[in-house]
C-alpha cells in the first residue's frame, strides 16, 4: 500500500509534519488584538502586526535554510511593505506609530 494519495499530489506540509503556521485563528487573534475587532483587517496596525508575525516566521525559516533565496526575496518584500505602512502611520498619526513600534518591538 502506497502512503501517498492516488493523484500523486502531496501537500508540502505533509512532508515535514509542521502544519500551517498562519491559521485562521492566529490571524483573527492578531486582528482582534491590534485592529480592535477580528474582522477589522484593513487597519494599519493590524496589517503591520500581521506582517511582523510573518517576518518573524520567515526569519526563523531562513536561519535553518540559508540558501532559500525565494523566501529571502519574499522576506525583503514583506519588510518593504511593513516599512511603507509604518511611514504612512508616522506621517499621519505619530502616536499610533509610536505605540505599534513599542508593542511589536520593531527597530526604527
Amino acid at each position: 500500500m502506497h502512503p501517498y494519495p492516488k493523484n500523486g499530489y502531496i501537500h508540502k506540509n505533509h512532508l515535514n509534519n509542521i502544519g500551517m503556521y498562519l491559521t485562521k485563528e492566529v490571524k483573527a487573534e492578531i486582528f482582534a488584538k491590534h485592529g480592535g475587532d477580528a474582522t477589522n483587517t484593513g487597519k494599519s496596525e493590524s496589517q503591520i502586526a500581521l506582517f511582523t508575525f510573518r517576518i518573524n516566521h520567515l526569519t526563523e525559516h531562513l536561519k535553518k535554510n540559508r540558501h532559500d533565496f525565494n523566501t529571502e526575496r519574499s522576506l525583503v518584500k514583506l519588510v518593504g511593505k511593513r516599512r511603507s505602512l509604518l511611514d504612512y502611520l508616522k506621517k499621519t498619526e505619530i502616536n499610533r506609530y509610536r505605540e505599534i513600534i513599542k508593542e511589536l518591538n520593531i527597530r526604527k
